[in-house]
């Protein structure tokens, strides 16, 4: 029995298996109340990359953990995960609320900020590889903290989600809101979908983030005209014009979307499949830089 257990623990030591999702408290600005878990690795590397990823409507941040293989790339590659949760809005993001599409104004976006400069002070990690990914709701919180703190983020992947502000006037952004304008493909010219990234943060003439655009063409309740949506945001945003398509990308199902040359920009169209497109992370991880 005894040589078991030492086994298992040295097989424990060995693996990094010691690492866990934890949950942390009194991070720094909170005003709506969400909670904050991370996932660090035994082995962090030296000055370590910060990955945010923000759970879907109806989702906890342990469940997001759970539901991605992002952990084991942690594992490998010694980046920092935040994993925010809320409790509020039926556990949907605010991306409705003007405090958190407004720099430094508050709502979700400003505590999930804080929630990134507590870690990278804690750990002494690079602030210029912090990286913002999510699924449904995630995603559309995604595209508001790359939008809104674009000092923040050098990219983000956004699955199944809207376009910034799309949601901006709406009473809330649950599947149950009487207003779904925005989930069913709310169009703007990309000029104004551009204004509304650039009117969050007036006066801001720095660099802005790379983005991934990750769609279901099947999906029933976050239309994909949503995803094309985002796109012509950001192509608006980031200065860069629609290059090409190209087929079975990642795999047979889906379609790139290239914009320029594709290192700031690109879209995925996956055909048949619904909500919500599944995470890819080699290739997130990929456009991010963390991986060859």
């Amino acid at each position: 029995m005894l040589a078991k257990t030492l086994f298992g623990l040295a097989l424990t030591a060995a693996t990094g298996l010691c690492a866990s999702l934890q949950q942390v408290t009194n991070w720094g600005s909170n005003p709506t109340k969400i909670k904050m878990y991370t996932y660090v690795p035994d082995k962090l590397a030296t000055k370590p990359a910060i990955i945010v990823a923000l759970h879907g409507c109806g989702g906890t941040a342990p469940d997001w953990y759970s539901r991605t293989r992002l952990p084991s790339y942690a594992d490998q590659l010694g980046f920092i995960l935040i994993y925010p949760g809320t409790p509020n809005m039926s556990n949907c993001w605010g991306v409705n609320d003007p405090a958190s599409l407004t720099h430094g104004a508050g709502g979700d976006s400003v505590g999930i900020i804080a929630m990134v400069n507590y870690t990278l002070a804690k750990y002494k990690g690079d602030a210029s590889r912090v990286y913002v990914m999510g699924s449904s709701s995630g995603a559309m919180m995604t595209n508001v903290l790359a939008g809104t703190y674009p000092e923040v983020f050098e990219a983000g992947a956004a699955y199944s989600g809207v376009a910034h502000a799309c949601f901006a006037g709406a009473a809330s952004a649950t599947p149950a809101s009487a207003n779904q304008t925005c989930a069913r493909g709310l169009q703007h010219t990309p000029q104004e979908w551009g204004n509304f990234v650039r009117n969050s943060y007036p006066g801001y003439t720095g660099r802005r983030p790379r983005m991934q655009i990750i769609h279901g063409a099947a999906d029933t309740l976050v239309y994909p005209r949503c995803a094309m949506e985002a796109l012509k945001q950001w192509s608006n945003v980031l200065g860069i014009e629609f290059s090409r398509n190209v087929s079975g990308v990642p795999s047979q199902a889906y379609t790139q979307m290239v914009y320029g040359d594709g290192s700031k920009l690109v879209g995925y169209m996956g055909a048949g499949v619904g909500h919500t497109a599944p995470v890819n992370e080699p290739v997130m991880l990929k456009f991010f830089g963390l991986m060859n």
